[in-house]
């Protein structure tokens, strides 16, 4: 015989169906191209099937040898003996070590759990999710600073909305270096929280974030982010030498997020107890309070003595910590930005100016607004809304011009 005495059911129903359809097409009940669409072959190999079995009428089933690595049916006998008698209970790694050591069975650890599994004599576990081993803290502050928002009722509003808490962490302690409340989490909130740590301690490392639209670019949601597509943020941080880090996943930020869940376990208790119920009493508090009690408290020892805070040398950090656009001077010798008509001033050179120049667009954390071309400052604004001689965009005539001399168009 070509097979052994052990045949699959479902290799044995397979054999018969293709037998009943050659004796049909034999018959003449079936033309053979409609015998091999039934069995959803090519007439071709339909024609060696016919062959094979006025050869042999086993000839229709697979020849499958078995692999010579299977093992024994004794030695699975006595694998499953053993479990069920000697060692009921064992989880798979102790039962795998004692068939080694003790019964001198060599038997894979993976052939032996599916083994079991397949009587159901363990359970089937779900699959684990990646493995991520525990990251040691940097020895000294200023390496690394944890920056996050938490969306979270931090305090009874009368709006009724949530609050966003901007914070940033230190991995070395775990001290916090910043923390203030806002509406949301956006880009300039976000500058905000880093200038504070900037001024007062200097510039670090490196700063670990979340993957956040202001943070970078994902094109695919869950997916990786686009390093060529530069934030505002990252205009920042670059200009300070400052690297920043995006995580992929909470866990991989696990030291800044055991930090705020131990924040929501106690702020919002304290800011009710204070009665703080408006932004402005929420950040005193958590400025003159909560901060200095939790620094106290959960700060730990860095491993190593010094700092990679650097002095801020050679900056002006209100011109760095801004949000910059690019754009280009019209013929009028103007720029339009923000739905506002920017006015350039006249070059000294006489016969030269501004027009068609690139110049970048730098709006600072005040509102207030700097023009630059290449490193050279050509015009500063104060904040638009509080702007007289800017004209806005619906008001603009192409035909009107500035003078310098007397300020108004």
């Amino acid at each position: 015989m070509r097979f052994g005495r052990f045949v699959a059911l479902a290799e044995v129903e397979r054999v018969m169906k293709i037998q009943e359809v050659i004796m049909k097409a034999k018959a003449g009940e079936l033309k053979w191209y409609q015998a091999a669409d039934i069995l959803g072959i090519t007439d071709r190999h339909l024609r060696r099937l016919r062959n094979r079995f006025k050869v042999d009428p086993t000839g229709l089933f697979r020849n499958r040898q078995p692999s010579p690595k299977r093992l024994k049916q004794e030695i699975v006998d006595e694998i499953l003996r053993l479990y069920q008698t000697e060692y009921a209970g064992y989880n798979v790694t102790h039962f795998h070590e004692e068939l080694l050591e003790t019964h001198h069975i060599k038997v894979g650890y993976t052939c032996v759990k599916l083994l079991l599994q397949k009587h159901k004599l363990v359970p089937k576990h779900k699959k684990r999710g990646h493995y991520r081993r525990r990251r040691e803290r940097r020895p000294l502050t200023g390496m690394l600073l944890h920056m996050d928002g938490s969306h979270h009722r931090w305090f009874e509003h009368p709006a009724h909305e949530r609050q966003c808490l901007i914070a940033i962490i230190d991995d070395a302690d775990s001290k916090c270096l910043a923390a203030k409340f806002f509406k949301e989490e956006g880009t300039v909130e976000v500058l905000e929280v880093l200038k504070s740590v900037v001024q007062e301690h200097g510039t670090f490392v490196s700063l670990y974030t979340d993957r956040a639209s202001h943070f970078a670019h994902t094109p695919a949601a869950g997916g990786p982010f686009d390093p060529s597509a530069i934030t505002q943020v990252d205009r920042v941080l670059n200009e300070l030498g400052i690297e920043l880090i995006r995580a992929y996943s909470p866990q991989a930020r696990g030291r800044g997020e055991r930090a705020w869940q131990t924040m929501q376990g106690r702020l919002p208790q304290e800011l009710a107890k204070a009665g703080a119920t408006t932004y402005e009493a929420a950040n005193e508090y958590l400025q003159n309070v909560f901060i200095p009690k939790y620094n106290q408290k959960f700060t730990v020892p860095p491993k190593e003595e010094g700092t990679a805070f650097l002095p801020i040398v050679g900056f002006d950090i209100e011109r760095v910590f801004c949000r910059r656009h690019e754009r280009r001077v019209n013929k009028d010798n103007t720029v339009q930005y923000l739905n506002h008509i920017l006015p350039m001033p006249k070059p000294e050179l006489p016969g030269t100016s501004f027009a068609s120049r690139k110049v970048e667009i730098r709006e600072h954390l005040d509102g207030s607004i700097d023009v630059f071309a290449g490193k050279q400052l050509i015009a500063s604004f104060p904040n638009l809304e509080l702007l007289p001689e800017v004209v806005k965009l619906e008001e603009y005539k192409p035909d009107m011009r500035f003078n310098y001399g007397s300020g108004q168009f």
